[in-house]
C-alpha cells in the first residue's frame, strides 16, 4: 500500500537519477527492485542495480531525465520525456513506466518513444 502519491515517488527517484544520488536511489528501491531496459532485458535485484547506477554515472556523467508528461493509474506511473546523455546526444525521446509498491520503485522500465507505445500508455 502506498502512503504517498506514486507520482511524487517517481519524481523523487528521477531527482536522484538527475543528481547521481546513489544513496537516494537505493533508499527508493526495494530489495527485489527490477530495472527493464528498452530492449526488454531485466536487471535486479537492488544490490545489482546500485552498482549498475554507479557504473552508469561514471560512463555518462551528464546524464539527466527530463519529464514532459506524467500520469498515474493506481500504482503504475507513465512518463513521457527525454534523456540527456551529453552535448553530442542532447535529446533521446523516451517513455518510462514505474510500478510503485509500499512507497518504493518496484520496477523502473524504459520504452522507445513510439506512436504505438504512446497509444498503449495513453500519452500524447
Amino acid at each position: 500500500m502506498n502512503l504517498k502519491d506514486p507520482i511524487t515517488i517517481v519524481k523523487a527517484f528521477n531527482d536522484c537519477i538527475n543528481h547521481q544520488d546513489i544513496d537516494g536511489l537505493a533508499a527508493l528501491m526495494p530489495e527485489n527492485h527490477t530495472f527493464i531496459d528498452r530492449d526488454g532485458s531485466s536487471h535486479g535485484p537492488k544490490s545489482h542495480m546500485v552498482e549498475g547506477w554507479k557504473q552508469f554515472f561514471e560512463m555518462f556523467p551528464l546524464y539527466k531525465n527530463i519529464f514532459n508528461q506524467i500520469k498515474a493509474d493506481g500504482d503504475r506511473v507513465f512518463v513521457l520525456g527525454f534523456a540527456y546523455w551529453s552535448e553530442k546526444e542532447p535529446y533521446d525521446p523516451v517513455i518510462w513506466t514505474a510500478i510503485v509498491k509500499d512507497d518504493l520503485i518496484a520496477e523502473w522500465r524504459i520504452y522507445e518513444d513510439s506512436t504505438d507505445n504512446r497509444k498503449q500508455f495513453n500519452l500524447s
